[in-house]
């Protein structure tokens, strides 16, 4: 085995790594690798001070993570002592900034369940499908991913939380509300058995790409504009909404399934307003002095 099966190979054994993160991270070194063309694990300073020439037509936030995988790299080289240097002082510094995540707005939301409810009273199960779907987006933040492949098992029977496997295998509990658990109902009544997911296709579960489109179509249906609806968009919505219903930021990790806090934060730049008024009210300066 080379040097970077091995690092890969400790990424998923001590760090529980996504298989699509191993991907990434195996496809960015061997890049590099051809790009200094020899032994990455060898490379100088000088070799990958040459990286920023090859790399420069990246966008920012790419060539942040490139720069990320050849730090760990080389820090899992010196760690298992493969090398008695870290050359990674000589490689590119991204100047980037992580962007707010798009949101919609609580009248936005509304009109996207009025008129997923109005068509999910028909009964058709393709209608009641999207309302049991966008419920779980939504309601409790889930990732795309997480809820196309998400087991019959884990619809809750007398607790009102889901069993979801997020990145790196990481299983975590999601509450689930009263308004989701009857739309989950719906959907089992009208689902055809057979399968074990809880959205099936034809020989495994719904596919990210239909339901990214089955979004759209239904953003379109409800007046508005597509572009500003996806699964993802919709799991910032679930976060931003309850921060701005006083949820604790700790709480709210732990919902979304964030290893770090500091993925969390971002939500606390997307709710600025409501940050400000609790230091004007709450805190002790802000109160007027009162004599003896």
């Amino acid at each position: 085995m080379s040097d970077i099966d091995d690092f890969l190979a400790m990424l998923a054994a001590e760090r529980g790594a996504a298989h699509n993160t191993l991907l990434a991270y195996g496809r960015d070194l061997a890049q590099a690798e051809e790009l200094i063309g020899g032994n990455l694990a060898r490379a100088t300073p000088a070799q990958l001070s040459k990286l920023g020439q090859g790399w420069s037509s990246l966008a920012p936030s790419t060539l942040a993570r490139k720069v990320s995988a050849l730090r760990q790299f080389f820090g899992f080289l010196v760690d298992e002592g493969e090398r008695e240097d870290d050359p990674t002082h000589a490689l590119p510094r991204p100047a980037t900034r992580r962007p707010l995540p798009k949101i919609l707005t609580h009248a936005q939301v509304e009109a996207l369940f009025t008129r997923a409810e109005n068509e999910a009273a028909s009964d058709r199960p393709e209608a009641v499908r999207v309302l049991a779907m966008l419920e779980l987006l939504y309601g409790s933040g889930l990732r795309a991913t997480e809820l196309v492949s998400l087991p019959v098992s884990a619809v809750p029977r007398d607790e009102p939380f889901l069993t979801v496997t997020g990145k790196g295998g990481q299983a975590r509990l999601v509450p689930v509300s009263t308004r989701a658990k009857k739309a989950l109902s719906r959907w089992l009544a009208l689902r055809e058995t057979g399968s074990k997911f809880l959205f099936p296709s034809r020989s495994s579960h719904l596919s990210r790409i239909r339901l990214y489109q089955m979004l759209k179509e239904l953003a379109v249906r409800a007046d508005l504009p597509p572009e500003k609806l996806s699964p993802h968009v919709l799991r910032h919505a679930f976060a931003t909404h309850l921060l701005e219903g006083g949820a604790d930021l700790r709480a709210l990790q732990t919902l979304l399934g964030h290893a770090d806090i500091a993925t969390t934060q971002i939500y606390t730049h997307v709710d600025a307003a409501r940050l400000v008024k609790l230091v004007n009210e709450r805190h002790p300066l802000a109160q007027p002095r009162r004599s003896d």
